[in-house]
């Protein structure tokens, strides 16, 4: 070549040469064990940033010093070691999003681990992110049929409501919550169930269920085992409501279980306390309730010019010797729009769901019940109320006036007509149907004990005889005719 077809090239190549360089921030583990790391050198990381460790393990910044970065560490940390380079990835931790997690088992940072295929979307939302302001929401007007009776006629739970359920362990707490999952087929709801610290033997017999039930056709099931780093069980409950905002922003209803949120202050407070976060009431950090605070903030009901969609969120409290003043449960009753509180002595004596209606409550109240209901349940809440006070009189009198005899006789046939058993869950017009039976006293005629079998005779000549009258109350509709229809109806079944 001659001396100026080597320069033309060389012209050439410099002309396509484009300036590349990779700048990544490196810093060094100063610090490493209990799932927590200390790094040098990261002086630009953001707080919850992700952090990837030499072994291919990732960490999340949670604390900000002048000289180090405290992170926590997303899974094993036993393979990272003092002097081991970490590098930012600038990245906010965020999980994967989208229908394709519906029917999946994912753990707290959306991946999947029930041995099905690789989850593959390329959607993903912040863990974290600011609750809706007040002005892009609207009022709770439309029920969720939690399929208990107990619970859809005195403590109605509306869509965009946050009902807290409490009380002691073994009281049937996750039973509701997940009672609750299985009415929802066909309600166009989808569903997301987060368990945190719970025993994964536990968690594969209701993900069996729900399979079992068809419910895992419109749920997640979110994952931070027992024997899962602390890290997990903190971030397992914001991982499922960043899935559940996905479906709400499409305009979509979702319901979300917390299963529980004791599991996971406790998981924080270790964090904290390794952290060298400074301790307060109970050895828990000072922003505990804020813990709880900007997760149940995020459920709500949008208004019709943000998408109407709705996260329904059903946290999970479990409580020491049915004490509802301890600092946890306080911090959440305080958040939540009512709770659903379930009593250990009522759980024993056979009442189940254990339901204690005197503590008990709902915020949102009748705007969550269709009319039908909201007209049959007035009196139940009434006979359930008077029953209660009477009960614990009436065991030191035997010699009661025949009025006090009525309410009691009447409050015990109520309470047996409000047990039901797990795994079913009964239609609101079923609902109705029978509460309005039971309340204007047409079952008198039955012994206390032969309730439950004249409840599943009454309701099979309902689907037999008066069908299409079940089909009017199932759409809401209720006036003189179709009382008078449910009432000739009780009349014909006692002949």
């Amino acid at each position: 070549m001659s001396t100026n077809q080597i320069v033309e090239e060389l012209k050439k190549h410099i002309s396509q040469f484009e300036k590349v360089i990779e700048v990544e921030e490196i810093g060094t583990v100063v610090e490493v064990g209990d799932g927590i790391a200390r790094m040098t050198g990261l002086t630009k990381s953001q707080y919850q940033e992700m952090l990837e460790f030499s072994n291919g393990v990732f960490g999340v910044v949670l604390n900000l010093e002048e000289e180090t970065v405290g992170a926590v560490i997303l899974g094993d940390y036993k393979g990272i070691k003092e002097g081991d380079t970490v590098k930012r990835t600038g990245r906010i931790l965020s999980v994967p999003v989208g229908e394709q997690m519906i029917g999946r088992v994912v753990n707290a940072l959306g991946q999947a681990i029930d041995g099905k295929d690789e989850i593959k979307t390329d959607k993903f939302y912040p863990v974290e992110k600011i609750a809706p302001g007040v002005m892009t929401r609207q009022s709770v007007d439309q029920p969720v049929q939690t399929g208990i009776k107990a619970i859809d006629a005195m403590i109605p739970i509306g869509r965009g409501q946050r009902e807290l359920i409490i009380g002691d362990r073994q009281t049937g707490k996750t039973a509701i919550a997940i009672d609750t999952i299985i009415n929802q087929k066909g309600q166009n709801m989808k569903c997301i169930y987060v368990a945190v610290g719970q025993k994964e033997s536990k968690i594969a017999r209701i993900v069996a269920k729900l399979e079992e039930t068809g419910a895992m056709e419109y749920t997640t099931v979110v994952v931070a085992g027992a024997s899962d780093p602390a890290s997990m069980s903190m971030f397992a409950p914001y991982s499922g409501v960043a899935m559940a905002e996905y479906f709400a922003d499409q305009g979509q209803d979702v319901l979300i279980v917390y299963d529980d949120l004791t599991k996971q202050a406790w998981a924080y407070r270790e964090i904290s306390l390794l952290l060298r976060r400074p301790p307060g009431r109970e050895a828990y950090p000072g922003d505990v309730f804020y813990l709880h605070s900007r997760l149940l903030e995020r459920a709500c009901r949008l208004n019709k010019e943000n998408g109407g969609g709705s996260i329904t969120a059903l946290p999970i409290i479990e409580t020491q010797a049915g004490d509802v003043t301890a600092y946890i449960p306080t911090n959440v009753i305080s958040i939540t729009d009512g709770q659903i509180f379930l009593e250990t002595d009522l759980f024993y004596r056979g009442v189940r769901p254990a339901l204690n209606v005197g503590i008990s409550v709902s915020r949102v109240g009748g705007s969550a019940q269709i009319k039908p209901m909201k007209k049959v349940a007035g009196k139940l809440k009434l006979a359930m109320a008077q029953f209660r006070e009477l009960e614990a009189f009436a065991q030191l009198s035997s010699d009661l006036d025949p009025e006090t005899k009525k309410q009691i006789d009447l409050g015990r046939r109520m309470t047996e007509l409000l047990k039901q058993g797990q795994y079913s869950p009964m239609s609101v017009e079923d609902q109705v149907a029978i509460i309005y039976a039971v309340s204007n006293e047409y079952f008198n005629k039955f012994e206390v004990n032969a309730i439950k079998e004249a409840e599943k005779q009454f309701l099979d000549f309902m689907h037999k005889n008066k069908k299409i009258l079940l089909d009017k109350i199932a759409k809401g509709e209720w006036d003189e005719v179709i009382e008078s229809e449910l009432k000739s109806a009780c009349e014909e079944f006692i002949k």
